[in-house]
């Protein structure tokens, strides 16, 4: 299978292979004054990540970054849980997971995205209702965007098992790629820039989540809790190294040179490109101010987990069973170390 060289919606494509992970936090990096922070997310380096190290910003808070990518999300949350990785970048709902079905003590520490995915099929499809009798395609089948397919073709009265059949492929480029080569794969869940592409090559978007399910706390950062207390210094800087970078790529002023990194590191042409900075650098969904959790958004997530997988008996706890903001707020404040 010919995999696509770009970013899914949260991640600049950097290669499917895992880069080869050494030290750990703490690690002294690049000169004296750097700490390593080992980084995993699903295929390529987050965005903001991205932006961080071109503008010299994460070494500015004394912090490097070692970054690993991941295939799927259940590689990624068993690459935290062994200790291969101190931060994921990935949606949240994976954190959720790790607690409520490994068993692992993890917490989400800071927001970032606001899902803008698309149900996105085959170029012959029009309507929900002819995905009756289809295969539908997932990263995992238990977490995350695969609720949120699960719920879109629930509320159009199709039910995973009897009406059509879920087949887990991977992270996004990989699930782009196989409805490529796959026509008997009718859908899937996609976000910018795999939508953008998609629909420039023909396939359909049959709606956006946000205007089948409301607000959704798409990606953010999640650690073990105590790697988080072990590395509290470390993590506040990474964090306010990160949410400064966010911040960067939502200033006005910087659009053509983001633009530019997206060309330049997803290998986007200019004009999709010049699409996924607007999806997800304006309206609704997308990079959230300041890197914060959209609480009501991540209600919707353990709501949808509820309803969905039957997860706490269909009565979703608080957030803060799973959020802890303590680092987050130091990072607000945090300044770069002298």
């Amino acid at each position: 299978m010919k995999v696509a060289k770009w970013m899914c919606s949260k991640f600049i494509c950097a290669g499917i292979s895992a880069l080869a992970l050494v030290g750990c936090a703490g690690t002294r990096a690049d000169g004296p004054s750097l700490q390593t922070v080992r980084v995993i997310s699903l295929p390529g380096r987050p965005l903001p990540i991205v932006a961080a190290e071109s503008q010299g910003i994460f070494a500015k808070y004394g912090v490097a970054v070692q970054f690993q990518s991941a295939d799927s999300s259940d590689v990624l949350r068993v690459d935290l849980a062994n200790g291969k990785a101190d931060v994921a970048v990935a949606a949240v709902d994976n954190a959720v997971a790790m607690v409520e079905t490994a068993g692992v003590d993890a917490i989400i520490v800071m927001g970032g995205e606001r899902t803008v995915n698309e149900l996105i099929v085959q170029s012959e499809i029009h309507s929900i209702s002819e995905l009756r009798g289809k295969t539908v395609i997932v990263d995992a089948t238990n977490t995350a965007f695969a609720l949120q397919l699960k719920k879109i073709l629930l509320l159009n009265s199709l039910q995973a098992g009897r009406d059509y059949q879920i087949k887990p492929i991977g992270a996004s480029p990989l699930r782009l790629a196989a409805m490529r080569e796959h026509k008997e794969y009718a859908g899937t869940m996609l976000g910018p820039p795999a939508s953008v592409l998609a629909k420039r090559d023909g396939f359909v978007s049959l709606g956006s989540t946000l205007k089948f399910i409301g607000p959704y706390q798409g990606s953010g950062s999640f650690v073990l809790r105590g790697w988080a207390r072990a590395h509290a210094d470390v993590l506040v800087r990474y964090l306010a190294a990160y949410l400064e970078a966010q911040r960067w790529i939502l200033a006005p002023a910087n659009k053509r040179k983001v633009i530019e990194l997206l060309i330049k590191e997803a290998k986007l042409p200019p004009a999709a490109a010049e699409e996924t900075y607007s999806l997800t650098t304006q309206g609704a969904g997308g990079y959230a101010e300041d890197a914060r959790m959209d609480l009501d958004g991540f209600k919707n997530v353990l709501k949808l987990r509820a309803e969905i997988e039957g997860q706490w008996g269909g009565q979703p706890p608080t957030p803060d069973k799973y959020y802890d903001a303590e680092y987050y707020q130091q990072a607000l404040t945090q300044k770069p170390p002298k």
